[in-house]
């Protein structure tokens, strides 16, 4: 893993930044998560809640409004019990008579409900029945209402409270119906617990998660971190060599032949102060070369300063290349040939002298590594001109086939990284700089495309670069 490295005792000097970044966002992450989850469970408890209270009302309604209709047609007298009433409500209890419960008769079917009550009031609010368990708490009003009643044993109550009439429209008294909330509060006392027990567990594993989310997202910035750091230890090893060179040059010049003693140079002394300047000018160019190519790469990454893209013909470009190198494939023996298809559409979309410079780098780098005797094929085809899966007519290809040493497949991942050689002694002896393969694949994948690798060591290599074409109204 990318932050194997990242010990959260001992972190490397190096990554100690992106070790404490880590540490910010997921504690980020994990506050953000964890207000959400606090927010939502508080939330979820509350609406659970006022559900359940509302059911319950709901429920007492019902039950008063039931029990409301069925006694009215029986009362008489205001404040009396009638035998008609007696009937309806057997384990009704007089309050002026001793109570008896008589389990072999059945009340009404709603009264069955666990944990509710009945209680008739005359109008000046006194008890005149009862049925149940009744809080000690009466709650007497003239019109109808939903109250919270308190027993002395801290059980808590909800009640309906509704006005009574006589068959002949006269106010008797009062109609009260409860219910125990006994069940609900210890329901809600359940989900109290499991949210509270729930909810750190849930936070530990948000901040688990948030760590692995965090990593996942420092992970871009950290490679480019690295890449920034082998950057600069790869160019400031390319430019300290010529630069070394320069120097010891110039202060063996100045040794041996000061300025004060100009006027008494020996002939011998001048052919050898000439000597010098050969190397000076060989590493300047060097470092000059070295300068382009960062400009180079550092141009096509940003996109800034970069001219309008014009339409380029491929094949006129690859004769280009082809003239280009034609003198050196003849001095170093390399047979050098060229197949353009005759596709219709072979034209792309870009820049000309970067696409030139994209053949230049791939062309010179397969003339550089193929022995006398060789060839080097550059062949310009389109994908619908290809058989298999991959075929793909909006793009154009340009194949750079050659018969040199192969690349190892070890190196082939790391080819087109900035100074990577696959021989280093080899390509310093000819002034290269590893960045030329680089600088490739950047164009190409300026220009949309892209460019792959096929090679095998000691039969050659071959660079697929792949262009989107330009769009014709004819294909």
């Amino acid at each position: 893993m990318l932050f194997s490295k990242l010990s959260l005792s001992k972190p490397a000097p190096y990554a100690r930044p992106f070790w404490l970044t880590r540490w910010r966002l997921t504690a980020l992450y994990a506050s953000t998560m964890g207000v959400i989850l606090t927010a939502t469970a508080i939330g979820f408890y509350l609406a659970m809640a006022q559900d359940h209270r509302r059911e319950i009302d709901h429920r007492l309604e019902t039950v008063a409004s039931t029990l409301h209709d069925s006694l009215e047609p029986s009362l008489d007298q205001p404040g009396q019990i009638t035998p008609l009433v007696s009937q309806l409500l057997p384990n009704l209890c007089i309050a002026t008579t001793p109570c008896v419960a008589n389990p072999d008769r059945h009340v009404l079917g709603l009264l069955h409900q666990q944990g509710y009550y009945l209680r008739l009031l005359n109008l000046s609010g006194e008890m005149v029945a009862i049925s149940g368990d009744p809080p000690d708490q009466v709650i007497h009003s003239t019109a109808a209402g939903l109250h919270t009643l308190h027993k002395a044993d801290g059980v808590t109550y909800r009640q309906m409270s509704l006005p009574l009439k006589n068959a002949a429209g006269i106010p008797w008294g009062y109609l009260q119906v409860g219910s125990s909330l006994e069940v609900l509060n210890q329901h809600l006392s359940w989900v109290r617990w499991v949210l509270l027990l729930g909810l750190p567990l849930a936070l530990g594993l948000v901040w688990v998660v948030s760590w692995w989310v965090a990593g996942l997202a420092i992970r871009p910035a950290y490679r480019a971190y690295r890449q920034i750091q082998q950057f600069t230890a790869d160019a400031a090893h390319e430019l300290r060599t010529p630069l070394a060179a320069i120097r010891l040059s110039t202060e063996s010049i100045s040794r041996d032949h000061p300025i004060a003693n100009a006027a008494s140079r020996t002939e011998t002394q001048a052919v050898e102060a000439q000597a010098v300047l050969p190397v000076v000018v060989r590493q300047t160019q060097r470092l000059t070369t070295l300068v382009n190519d960062l400009l180079i790469l550092s141009r096509l990454e940003q996109d800034d300063d970069r001219s309008a893209p014009t339409q380029v013909y491929l094949p006129d470009l690859v004769k280009d290349i082809e003239e280009e190198f034609a003198a050196l494939a003849l001095a170093k023996g390399i047979h050098l040939t060229t197949v353009v298809s005759d596709a219709p559409t072979l034209t792309v979309r870009g820049h000309e002298s970067e696409l030139y410079r994209l053949l230049l780098n791939i062309v010179g780098n397969a003339l550089e590594y193929t022995p006398q005797g060789g060839s080097v094929t550059m062949r310009l085809d389109t994908r619908d001109g290809r058989r298999g899966p991959v075929s793909d007519p909006r793009y154009a290809l340009i194949e750079v086939k050659d018969t040199g040493l192969g690349i190892a497949p070890q190196d082939q991942a790391k080819i087109f990284d900035r100074f990577y050689r696959v021989n280093p002694d080899r390509s310093r002896q000819t002034g290269g700089s590893g960045l030329g393969l680089a600088i490739a694949r950047a164009i190409a994948q300026a220009h949309g495309g892209d460019i792959q690798l096929k090679s095998v060591v000691g039969q050659g290599s071959c660079f697929t670069i792949q262009l989107p074409r330009v769009a014709q109204a004819n294909t």
